[in-house]
């Protein structure tokens, strides 16, 4: 009866950390660093919920802006000049190299910026 107690409770054990160890391997591969050559190219940008309003923003391999970053930098305050991957979403960064903003990732091709008190800002690949 003993020698039973032992071997459920070794393998209760057992299952609980493989369950954990797969979460976290589940977790890691969902939160993937996006390389910068794959988010390279020709981006939209507007503000929610009017996309009347929109800027073509060039997202570098070099991970350098260009396009109509003057359109953005009248939303933003200052001007993004360059970005760059996280794993949950895309930084714009100032000439300093300081985040301006974080842009989060909603859907394939399109990220959205998530601060309460600011405009949301989208970027969105067509």
């Amino acid at each position: 009866m003993t020698n039973n107690a032992f071997t459920y409770k070794a393998m209760a054990w057992l299952i609980a950390t493989l369950m954990m160890f797969s979460g976290d391997v589940c977790m890691a591969s969902s939160l993937r660093l996006a390389d910068p050559s794959e988010l390279a190219g020709t981006w939209r940008v507007y503000l929610q919920p009017q996309p009347q309003n929109t800027c073509a923003l060039k997202l570098a391999p070099d991970q350098t802006l260009g396009g109509d970053v003057e359109c953005l930098a009248a939303w933003l305050g200052q001007l993004p000049v360059g970005w760059f991957t996280e794993p949950d979403g895309i930084s714009l960064t100032n000439k300093e190299g300081t985040r301006i903003i974080h842009l989060a990732r909603q859907q394939d091709r399109r990220y959205r910026s998530n601060k309460q008190s600011d405009p949301i800002i989208v970027l969105q690949r067509d």
